[in-house]
């Protein structure tokens, strides 16, 4: 029998793991110049575990995947989150491309500063969700 205590402690811990990435990139942002690498990988981790705290919150198993498109389709419809972002791929990229060199083009300050805002704005959407259904987020600097 699943535990509705557990699964809500589960999801804000999820969500608080995505706010402390959200807090570094936000830190990295500010550093000049900022290291865009890690300012894109850690927004999309932040939007990873952003997307992953509303699956456990609704009880849904979700695979172990860094794309954002598919977990956000995961979410049943009521989610804002759903109709807000219909196209995480360019957040998604950041996943592996920021790990690992490869042929693809180094990430610029605007890529970091589009990233961390798009995961920004996930997370917020997300909480916002958490908040009408009762639960306590912390306030950060970013809501």
């Amino acid at each position: 029998m699943n535990d509705p205590d557990a699964s809500v402690d589960d999801a804000l811990r999820w969500l608080r793991y995505a706010t402390e990435d959200l807090d570094v990139a936000r830190v990295l942002l500010a550093t000049v110049p900022p290291p865009a690498r890690h300012v894109c990988w850690l927004a999309q981790q932040s939007a990873e575990k952003s997307l992953k705290a509303a699956l456990v919150l609704d009880g849904i198993e979700f695979p172990f995947t860094h794309d954002l498109d598919a977990l956000r389709n995961r979410l049943p419809e009521g989610w804002p989150v759903r109709a807000a972002h219909p196209d995480l791929a360019e957040l998604t990229q950041w996943a592996v491309e920021t790990r690992y060199p490869g042929d693809w083009l180094e990430m610029t300050e605007e890529d970091a500063l589009r990233a961390e805002a798009e995961a920004r704005a996930i997370r917020s959407s997300v909480v916002d969700e958490f908040r009408h259904r009762g639960l306590a987020v912390p306030p950060t600097d970013g809501d």
